[in-house]
């Protein structure tokens, strides 16, 4: 998978993540309540974001997945991520996730960034389908995949273990031509 070059939106910048934004990203992802839905544990320590990236570089060095940082442009601060990754090149196929930084929910600024990462996937990039998984308890998220035009395809029981305990998701996907046909590929 090829990274495209920064995408801007009115209030962002989508881009590849850098060393420089681990203390932005330790905020977002030692907060309880960012990462309580999530398949991931809260980082304690900038061991723990240490560790993230240097995960993430190495998925990234496989080819198969792309670590994005949404960056506030006003103030030239990662606050939150998105990630595609389980690359299918057979089927140009991946995965979605995504977390923002709790001081930013309900601002719009994840479907603004996503909504801009997934014209860029599928144009620039290449994609076919993309798919999220979405812990049933997170409402939030699985209306977000909504509006921007994913199609919940079922449900995966106990999917995930995640701090101990099994957890159901809903699976969501969507296609290119859903995309491009949709209202917020509109003038």
């Amino acid at each position: 998978m090829i990274a495209p070059a920064p995408i801007e939106t009115e209030r962002l910048t989508i881009r590849l993540v850098l060393d420089s934004d681990l203390p932005a990203l330790m905020e977002v992802n030692s907060n309880e309540e960012v990462t309580a839905l999530l398949p991931y544990p809260t980082w304690r320590s900038a061991q723990d974001a240490e560790a993230w990236l240097h995960r993430m570089r190495g998925i990234e060095a496989t080819g198969l997945a792309l670590q994005f940082v949404v960056v506030l442009r006003s103030a030239e601060t990662a606050i939150g991520t998105c990630l595609l990754f389980r690359f299918d090149e057979g089927s140009a196929r991946a995965e979605l996730g995504y977390a923002l930084g709790r001081a930013h929910w309900g601002q719009g600024f994840m479907q603004e960034a996503l909504n801009a990462l997934l014209g860029s996937a599928f144009a620039t990039m290449g994609l076919r389908r993309l798919e999220a998984e979405v812990d049933t308890a997170n409402v939030s998220s699985a209306r977000l995949l909504q509006r921007l035009g994913f199609t919940k395809e079922g449900l995966l029981r106990q999917r995930w273990v995640t701090k101990g305990k099994a957890k159901d998701v809903e699976m969501y996907g969507l296609l290119r031509n859903e995309w491009l046909a949709g209202p917020q590929q509109q003038p």
